[in-house]
């Protein structure tokens, strides 16, 4: 019964307030209504004019609860983010909150949310607690009622948001910035694959390969196709010299050169290729190149055909070497006498299918021939042949070597020709002189006095004679020839045996003393020391002198040494003058003279050491000579000044000597120490070499004491020995020359 009496009265509650509310749905005429819409509530009877929004079921209710604990302001108090479902249209929100007091919560439960609408309703503790009769919100407060489907949300003003302890995430600070506030980026535009090699003009990327050597070319052409194709142009192989690389470069590749940059090869130069030698038949080898101007095939070996084929395509050859093929024939002189009317230089020698029938059309067709070299061929006495080439006179360098078919009346008409005119003061025949440079006739046999003699005062401008191991000349012929060749620069007279002193002296009082550079009078063994130092005091230009096997002695190599100081004094001179840098001087010697003196009777270890002496000698400086007296006595007073400044002299040139061969390895290492300015390194070996010959010497001699004597040999040699292997190696100019620790030696015997 009691039961009974709760549940009736909680409904009559309800029903109480239900009917209390006023709701816009309801008709103003509803019967159910207790009061009339148009009469106002009063407060007595504890009714609040409302509007009640639908009461939500099921899902929406839900969602509703939701929204409204995921825009709590506590969320951010306590660094959580708002749910990812709701939404904040671009701003900080909160939901409308309850406006109840936190002392509501001190009562127990209330009705729905929904029946009050926000608002907190009477506390119901007991059954028979009626409402309490003050109101638990301000009354003044503004009301907003939110339709079911409009927003739930209001933005918040920005400088009373809450934020979280931690600071706002890069997610929350994105979507609270506006749209429109935000700056424009500019975007960069994504750059290009740049490649810097395929971007450059094909001029300068030709210009670049060509600063490389052709195998350096070869190995980048297999990096890919196109450089394979850059590698392989004709542009960068206008000049093709494979002498250096013959032997390392395949024909396959040197194949593919030819043919790709055929048109654009000037300088062909294939000396040496024999693995050429089954390509020569490839399709458009011979035919690839036509423009050719200077071009060799000396030492391959190719058939006739390929070299017609050469020379028939290239009109514009000037420079032609085909020395020692045995296809070079008659046939390809023709051929080059009428399409190469430019040719200037021309080699053929030992080419044994080509003779002076050959020779005479090239003589006849090729008016710029100023080189031929013909050593070895046959039918030099043709007499029309010298005819035609003192009639052209063109030729400034002619190379007979091994012709023995050449003979004095050939010589004769080569120089005169035929029936001259002859002077009746002079007795030499009226012709114009000859413009020969380089005349080598080695080894022709049928060659004597007056072949020689026909050359006397008809070569005016010959700078190399070469008659070498032609047994029949004598002095006669050299001594008329000397003083008409006044530029003469190298002359070689090896194994002449019929030679005198009176050759030498004839060449020290010619007018070509001054000019001399390089004389060879190896094996001439009737040549002393009465010709050589006349030689050795005129010709001032000396660079080489070959001495072999002749019957010149010490004296010789001593004047050849004080020659080459004097030298070397005249260059400091010049060094020294007012014109040149203060303190201007050579800081490491140069081989000024080679001297071979290779199996000369005469020439003993004194000379040699005078040479080895004279190389490494240290002097004081010559001042420079003032011409008045004046001058020379100021020089006089600064003597002291000029050598603190000078203090010493270095010699400049220094002998290159080749000697016995028993002694040659010790002059090789005292001419690299000097070389290297190790002067005091130097001096050291030649004291320490001195002293062992002279002890060994003394101990081939005879008489008491020769066991004494033979001991200082040995030791003498031991200390010539340690210094010859290095030591004192890498002092520099003016060093201590401090020793180095001696090697033990196990003593031994003499021999050993």
């Amino acid at each position: 019964m009691s039961s009974t009496m709760e549940h009736s009265t909680v409904n009559t509650t309800v029903e109480a307030i239900g009917g209390s509310i006023s709701t816009p749905e309801q008709s103003p005429q509803s019967p159910t209504s207790p009061t009339s819409p148009t009469s106002p509530i009063s407060p007595d009877a504890g009714g609040i004019a409302m509007e009640q929004p639908p009461k939500l079921r099921g899902r929406k209710r839900l969602l509703q609860s939701l929204q409204r604990m995921s825009s709590s302001p506590s969320l951010a108090r306590l660094a959580r983010t708002p749910s990812a479902g709701y939404r904040i249209g671009g701003r900080g929100t909160v939901s409308c909150v309850s406006l109840s007091s936190i002392s509501s919560a001190q009562y127990g439960s209330s009705y729905s949310s929904e029946l009050s609408a926000g608002y907190s309703t009477a506390p119901t503790s007991t059954v028979s607690t009626p409402p309490p009769d003050a109101v638990a919100f301000d009354q003044k407060a503004r009301i907003r009622f939110v339709a079911p489907d409009g927003r739930a949300t209001v933005p918040v003003p920005a400088e009373v948001r809450p934020g979280s302890r931690l600071g706002p995430t890069s997610e929350v600070a994105e979507l609270e910035e506006d749209y429109f506030s935000r700056p424009l980026k500019p975007q960069v535009k994504k750059r290009e694959d740049f490649n810097f090699w395929r971007d450059l003009p094909a001029e300068i990327r030709m210009q670049i390969l060509g600063y490389l050597e052709p195998m350096e070319v070869v190995r980048c052409s297999a990096v890919s196709k196109g450089w394979h194709h850059m590698c392989f142009d004709g542009q960068l192989w206008s000049n093709l010299d494979t002498s250096k690389y013959y032997r390392r470069i395949p024909a396959d590749a040197l194949v593919n050169i030819i043919k790709s940059a055929g048109p654009f090869v000037k300088d062909l130069n294939l000396r040496g290729c024999v693995q050429l030698r089954e390509q020569w038949t490839t399709d458009g080898l011979s035919e690839a190149c036509r423009n050719l101007e200077n071009f060799s095939l000396e030492g391959c070996r190719v058939d006739r055909t390929t070299i017609h084929c050469f020379l028939l395509q290239n009109s514009r050859l000037v420079h032609i070497n085909l020395s020692g093929l045995s296809g070079a024939t008659n046939s390809a002189m023709k051929i080059i006498s009428q399409h190469c009317p430019r040719l200037e230089y021309l080699n053929i020698s030992w080419c044994n299918n080509v003779d002076t029938r050959g020779i005479r059309r090239i003589v006849e067709g090729c008016h710029n021939l100023r080189d031929l070299r013909a050593g070895e061929i046959r039918g030099w006495n043709n007499i029309d042949l010298m005819r035609e080439m003192f009639k052209r006179n063109t030729l400034e360098r002619l190379v007979l070597m091994h012709c023995d078919s050449l003979t004095d009346d050939a010589m004769s008409t080569l120089m005169h020709g035929v029936d001259p005119d002859i002077d009746y003061l002079t007795g030499r025949p009226i012709v114009p002189p000859r413009r020969l440079k380089h005349l080598d006739l080695t080894r022709c046999q049928g060659i004597s006095d007056h072949g020689i003699t026909a050359m006397a005062g008809n070569t005016p401008f010959l700078e190399g004679l070469q008659i070498s191991k032609c047994a029949s000349l004598t002095d006669a012929c050299l001594v008329d020839l000397l003083p008409t060749v006044p530029i003469l620069t190298h002359l070689d007279l090896e194994e002449i045996s019929e030679l005198t002193n009176a050759t030498l002296q004839a060449l020290a009082s010619s007018p070509c003393a001054k000019h001399i550079q390089h004389l060879s009078i190896s094996y001439c063994e009737n040549l002393g020391d009465a010709g050589m130092l006349p030689v050795l005091k005129h010709c001032t230009q000396l660079r080489n002198l070959d001495m072999d096997n002749t019957r010149i002695s010490d004296l010789t190599l001593t004047d050849a040494a004080r020659a080459l100081r004097e030298r070397s004094t005249r260059i400091l001179r010049t060094a020294s003058a007012p014109t040149t840098t203060p303190n201007s001087s050579i800081a490491r010697p140069a081989v000024g003279l080679r001297l071979a003196v290779y199996d000369c009777q005469n020439v003993t270890w004194t000379g040699v050491r005078e040479v080895l002496s004279r190389n490494a000698e240290i002097r004081r400086p010559h001042h420079y000579a003032h011409h008045s007296a004046a001058a020379a006595a100021a020089a006089a007073t600064s003597t002291t000044t000029a050598s603190s400044s000078h203090p010493v002299t270095h010699p400049t040139h220094i002998i290159h000597l080749k000697c016995f061969y028993g002694w040659q390895p010790t002059v090789e290492e005292h001419t690299k120490r000097v070389l290297r300015g190790d002067f005091a390194a130097a001096g050291r070996l030649e004291r320490k070499w001195a002293d062992f010959m002279q002890a060994s010497e003394e101990a081939g001699a005879g008489g008491s004491g020769g066991r004494r004597r033979r001991r200082r040999a040995r030791e003498a040699q031991m200390m010539h020995a340690d210094e010859e292997e290095g030591g004192g190696a890498g002092l520099g100019i003016g060093g201590l020359g401090v020793g180095r620790r001696r090697r033990a030696r196990s003593g031994g015997c003499v021999v050993m």
